[in-house]
Parts: C-alpha cells; structure tokens; sequence
C-alpha cells in the first residue's frame, strides 16, 4: 500500500526522502509482483493440512511483497491523519473516543469469575467486560492517530497492559471444561482472542514511538505467542487449538481475518507472513463451501453480516497488501461470491422481517456494523446501504483509506421484492403475497447439519405484513444447554414439522428434506417437500410437506402433510407461536399478533384429531417468549393420512 506523501521539509531532508524512494523502488523492480491464481493456488494444496504447500510458497512469493503489511499510514504522517481529522467520521470518532476516555479496563477478570462463567455457560458475567476493553483500547488507538496530542497515550498503555495480563484472550465458554487456557497448558484464539491481537497490532504498528519500546517488546511477545505462533501451528497440524479454521461457520472467516491482520502487520519472518496469508486461502474454501451455490447463509442474516463481512475485510486486507495480486472477492468463483453479497436482498419475506431459521434473527438490522453490504455493493452489485455503521478499528480503518467507497448514499435506494425467491441449491423458498398487507411464508427443507442447526427440515415462518404470526420460535439464548440437541427450541419437536411415534428428526447431513415439485405464479405458488429422509422410522414410506400460497384476495397459506408406513404409526404435526393464541375447537385456532389475526384451519384425512398446546419449556429464547407449541394428533394410529392447516388473515 503507497500512503505516505513528501512533505515540505529542509532540502537535505528531501533529498534523504527521495534517495530512500529510489531504493524501495529499485527493491520493488528487483521483484516484480504477479497475480495469484487462486484455483492453480489450491490445486497444489496438501491434502491433509492448511499450512501451503512449497509449490503454494513459491506462489506466494510472486503475490505478495517482502515488507510488512501497513493497515494505515503511521501516526507521524500527519497528512493523512489530518484530512481524517477532518471528516465527518473522524470528528464523530474522536468524539466517541472523549467519551470513554476516564473508562478503566475491565480485564483480567478474577480466575473465579472466569471459572464459573466456563462452568455456567454465562456470558453476561464476562462477554460485556471483554468486548467494552477492546472497544475502548481501539477508540483511543485512532483517536490518538487523529488528534496526535498525547491525551490517549497513557490509556493505551493501561489498557494494553490490563490485556496483556490477562492469562486467557480467550472467553471462557471456549475454553475446554477443564479450563486449559486459563491454565496455561495452551494456546487459542476464538471470536475474542482474535480482536485482542488485531487491536494490540494496530496499536503498535500505528503508533510506533509514541508508545514505550518496552510497552512495543510486550506487546510483539504476546501477539508472537498467543497469535502467530498457535496459528500457524494448527495450520500445519490440524491440533485441538483451533479447530476452527476448517470451519464451514462464520468462527473460521472472524478468527482468520483477525489472526492474518495480527500476523502480516506484526511478525517480523517474511515466511510467517507468507504462511499466514497462504493458511488462510486455504481456510477460506472451507468457510465458503458453508454457502449453497445460491449464495444461502444456512446461518441466518445476522452471522451473514458478521462472518461474511469478516470475509471481506480479509479480502480487502489481503488486496491492499499484494497491491491487487490476491483476489478473494472472486476467489475461485466468482458467480457464487456474487450470490452470497445478494444474500440479504433475497432472504428478506417482506416489511423488513426475515426467517428467524436456525440462530438467525428475524429482522433486518438496523444496528450494528453492515460493512458486509457496504462491499458487497461494491463487488456484488448489492443494494447500496442509505447509512454507513462500524464496529471495529479495522473496519474503520478500510473505509478511511477508501472514502469514496464508504459515502452516504443522499437518495434511499428501495428495492421491489420479487414475488418468490427459491433457493434450489440449499433448499429454500419464499413465497411472498402482494396484498394491501402481504401474507407470505419461508419454508426451508435443507439438512440437519447445517451451522447452527435445529434439526428443522420443513420448517416455515409465516408473515402477515410486518408481524410474524406462526412457524418457527428462533434460537435459544446463548447459555449454558443452549446447543445441547435436548433443548426444545432446538429440536425439532420446537418446530412445526411432524412427530411421528413420539420420534424427532435425526442429525447429521444426510437427513434431509429436498423440494420434489415447485411452481410459481403471480397468483399461486405451489411446492413440494420430501421430508421423510429427515426421520430414522423405517416403516416409512412417505412423508411429504406440501405447501401453496393463494395470493388472491386477502390470501390463504395452506400447509398440508402427508405420510404413508407399512404399519400403523402415530402421527402429529404442529402449529408454533410466539403470539397470543385461542383454540376455538379441535379445528380452529386464532393466532394474534400486536397488529394482525388470523385463523388456522385445522382438517385431516383418515382419522380424526385433537389439539393440546404446551409452553415451550425454554425460558431464554432470543425472539421474546414465551413460545407456545399447539399440538394436532391423530386420535388413533394409522398407516396412511393427512393434516391440512388452512391459514387465511382476519
């Protein structure tokens, strides 16, 4: 990256600056830069390992320059400090950076506290502390780089200090039951550990000799030990440390792209540095083989946000520091890069909801960072976002050294729905109705390994306007038991999929739902779902899920479901809510929301039903609650039948 500018200075002072040039530029023609192909890249892989290969090294080698990676110029470079000064943004950020500036680190925290929140699963005694220190430290890191006064220093100094005594960067949920990081048996970076390195390295590397140079030896130890070092080591043997990063979830595009800001802004091997970037291209196909082809983000819209915005950032990082050469932002395809950007344009049902399916949430965010649109406008021909939002130093920092990129967009862009979305690849459809009020439904079928996942193949969420009336409840809170397969919001018994001789859907990739049949209409959309590979029942035969969306009038949503067995089974279904509800009879129930009502219409075929609802026995749900499941059994076993819910607005 070229930053720096001659200022006006003595005569000899420019001759000195110019001869220096001069030689950096004789150094660069010495080693001509070439583009990295990334598929030849990956073809010469190790089977085994992410570590590159030496075939992958001498690539490397061709990409990437010899020095240090510089995420901005240094805080001497007062040309470029001072326009951010200058802006809108860097006004706004001193200014946050004043506010936080008589705040006292909240790290280390007591072994006790550390060892009970590993013991409990409770993030709020610890999470908040950790996140608030690194936020701060960051603020007055650049807030020290704009003004360029010395009020921050001596708080980047107690808070680096505060950090680095710490005996464990990572949280305490992530350390193992016996608490071995804390212990110091080893080393590991998680979604925490690795903002504590990138922020330490941008303090040093920013900074330079406005901080102590024993305060910069500390700080280069513990980012060598507690980064670079255990990074790569798990790169080169696949140990326990960082499992992380053959992750197909938003943990290996976070973690990477913090451990390769750390390791190419501070190490001082050149082959560390190589290693580094080269591990991570070789992550990356496996974070991006969590996306369908279609671009489907199985983990919902918020870990799209975070881990795909955090794929971007390391793109960005790792194309400013090859000068071009390395493009992740096509990576090896470029058509499937292209659909996961459109991700959040297509998933949206209507009015701002989304499907809350698996840990996602059911709104579109108005909150927290959307860097991941901002650039997927950019590369992907995303909707442009009408306001720019940052959460981290490094996010900040991209978007002052492209101003442009990151302008406020003065006229709202407003974007028409289509009438349907189908996600062919993963196994999705949303049918959207184009009332007054649209009546529209997500359905999923996918597969019960996906990241996050609540073993939920059919599951579906129904929207009437903007509120959310019945089908899936969302995620449990993060807490102790919250990813057990027992708790009930993440089973499938807290889905509104079928239950069949008392047996809920199994887990593992091969049970799964797949659409047999789709038809699409401006009035009627019409699809079928094969969920019966989602069940271990070999009596068996068939298990379908069909659903059709009339989109004339106010519109009516039927879901209907339909089995056949070699013997007799029991067979129930369910309507889910996190509403107000009423059983008017064994066929009718009225769901109501703040705004909305509307009616379930309950029919069966070869027996007849009964319906009993029960709290969903999960106090911490992170949609609200309390959730209700409203239970439609077949009163006597069968072999073959059909429960029909007729839903239709009021």
């Amino acid at each position: 990256m070229t930053f720096k500018k001659i200022s006006s200075q003595s005569p000899l002072l420019v001759l000195v600056a110019v001869l220096i040039l001069a030689t950096s530029c004789n150094s660069q023609s010495e080693k001509s830069l070439e583009p990295l192909n990334i598929k030849d890249y990956l073809e010469l892989g190790h089977a085994d390992t992410l570590y590159p290969s030496p075939q992958q090294m001498e690539l490397l080698k061709k990409a990437i320059p010899e020095d240090h990676f510089q995420p901005a110029p240094k805080i001497s470079d007062r040309s470029y400090w001072d326009q951010v000064a200058a802006s809108v943004s860097g006004q706004a950020y001193l200014k946050k950076a004043n506010t936080l500036l008589d705040s006292k680190p909240e790290v280390p925290i007591t072994d006790s506290i550390y060892r009970l929140a590993n013991k409990d699963g409770n993030r709020k005694i610890y999470k908040p502390r950790y996140y608030r220190t690194m936020d701060r430290l960051e603020h007055f890191v650049l807030a020290e780089c704009i003004e360029n006064k010395g009020r921050f220093l001596p708080q980047i100094k107690t808070f680096s200090d505060s950090i680095m005594a710490m005996k464990s960067w990572v949280h305490p949920n992530h350390d193992d039951k016996n608490n071995g990081i804390l212990e110091g048996r080893r080393v590991s970076i998680d979604l925490g550990a690795r903002k504590f390195g990138s922020v330490l390295a941008l303090a040093e590397s920013l900074l330079e000799d406005k901080i102590p140079q024993e305060l910069r030896n500390q700080i280069n130890e513990n980012l060598q030990r507690r980064i670079t070092d255990t990074y790569l080591k798990s790169t080169e043997f696949l140990d326990i440390n960082n499992t992380w990063i053959k992750s197909t979830s938003n943990w290996n595009s976070v973690c990477t792209s913090g451990a390769v800001l750390t390791i190419i802004t501070n190490s001082d091997s050149y082959e560390k540095r190589l290693a580094a970037v080269g591990s991570a291209i070789n992550s990356m196909t496996y974070y991006l083989s969590g996306f369908g082809d279609d671009g489907y983000c199985s983990e919902g819209l918020g870990y799209w946000g975070y881990g795909f915005g955090h794929y971007l950032y390391l793109a960005q990082i790792l194309h400013d520091y090859s000068n071009g050469n390395i493009d992740l932002f096509k990576f090896d395809n470029p058509e499937k890069l292209r659909n996961v950007g459109n991700f959040p344009e297509n998933f949206e049902i209507q009015s701002g909801r989304c499907a809350p399916f698996a840990d996602g949430v059911s709104s579109i965010s108005s909150s927290g960072s959307n860097f991941a649109n901002v650039l997927s406008a950019e590369h992907y021909g995303a909707i442009v976002p009408n306001e720019i939002r940052m959460e981290e130093a490094a996010e900040q920092l991209i978007a002052w050294n492209n101003p442009e990129l990151f302008k406020v967009q003065v006229h709202p862009v407003i974007s028409e729905l289509p009438n349907h979305t189908y996600y062919n690849d993963f196994g999705m459809v949303i049918s959207r109705g184009k009332q007054a009020h649209p009546f529209s439904i997500a359905l999923k079928a996918g597969h019960n390994d996906e990241n996050h996942n609540h073993s939920d193949v059919g599951t579906y969420t129904l929207v009437l306007g903007s509120d959310i009336m019945s089908g899936d409840i969302g995620a449990p809170s993060y807490m102790a038991g919250s990813f057990s397969p027992k708790n009930k919001a993440r089973s499938s018994w807290g889905h509104p999929v079928p239950l069949i001789n008392n047996t809920l859907q199994s887990n593992g990739k091969s049970f799964k739902g797949v659409f047999i049949a789709t038809n699409f209409s401006d009035t009627t959309d019409h699809v079928v779902v094969d969920i019966k590979p989602a069940y271990e029942l070999p009596m068996l035969e068939t298990l379908e899920r069909t659903m059709t969306n009339d989109k004339r009038g106010k519109g009516t949503i039927t879901v209907e479901d339909y089995f056949l067995a070699s013997e007799p089974v029991a067979f129930e279904t369910t309507i889910m809510t996190l509403n107000n509800y009423e059983i008017i009879d064994n066929n009718t129930v009225i769901l109501t929301s703040e705004n909305k009502k509307v009616k379930a219409e309950v029919k069966s075929e070869g027996f007849n039903v009964t319906i009993k609802d029960i709290q969903v026995p999960v106090k911490h749900l992170r949609e609200g609650g309390p959730a209700f499941r409203i239970g439609i059994k077949a009163k006597e076993s069968a072999k073959s039948g059909k429960i029909t819910i007729i839903y239709t607005p009021l």
